[in-house]
C-alpha cells in the first residue's frame, strides 16, 4: 500500500507542476469529491485534471513548496506555498505578468492508495494583492484626499 504522506508529497510537488495527467488519475478517482471545485467545474478526477490545466493556463512558472505535511490514518494534510506568475487570464483578471506566492492549507482523505476527498484553505487576498488586483492592508488602511 502507498504512504499517503508520500502520493500527497507526490502530487503537491511532481504532479500539479509539471501537468502529469497519467500521475494524476494514480491518485485522484474517477469519482473523488474536491469540496473546493470552483462552480461549474466537475468532480472527480475530470474536474481535478481541468482545475490543473486551467491554473496551468494563467500562471507560468508554477511550484508549489511544502513546508510541512502531517498524516493521521486516512487523512493528510499539507502546508505549501504556491508561486508563479500571473500569465494568462484568470477568472476574468488579464494576465499582470506579476509574481506572487502564498500559503495553502490541503486536507486530502485517502482509501487504497487515492485521494477520494479534499478541502483546502488558501490565502486568496494575499495572491490578489500579490497581483495587483486587490489593495494591500496598507493602502487599504490609508484615508483617501479628496
Amino acid at each position: 500500500m502507498p504512504d499517503n504522506k508520500e502520493l500527497t508529497r507526490r502530487l503537491w510537488e511532481e504532479i500539479w507542476p509539471s501537468g502529469d495527467v497519467e500521475g494524476l488519475a494514480e491518485i485522484v478517482p474517477p469519482d473523488g469529491i474536491n469540496h473546493e471545485a470552483p462552480p461549474g467545474f466537475p468532480q472527480g478526477f475530470e474536474g481535478v485534471k481541468q482545475i490543473m490545466f486551467w491554473l496551468r493556463s494563467a500562471f507560468s512558472d508554477q511550484r508549489y513548496e511544502i513546508h510541512q505535511i502531517i498524516g493521521d490514518g486516512d487523512m493528510v494534510a499539507v502546508h505549501l506555498t504556491h508561486s508563479g506568475r500571473h500569465t494568462g487570464e484568470f477568472m476574468g483578471i488579464p494576465a499582470t505578468g506579476r509574481e506572487f506566492a502564498y500559503r495553502h492549507v490541503h486536507i486530502h482523505r485517502f482509501e487504497d492508495g487515492k485521494s477520494v476527498e479534499h478541502w483546502s484553505v488558501r490565502d486568496d487576498a494575499a495572491f490578489m494583492q500579490q497581483i495587483g488586483v486587490a489593495p494591500t492592508p496598507a493602502a487599504a488602511a490609508m484615508p483617501s484626499r479628496q
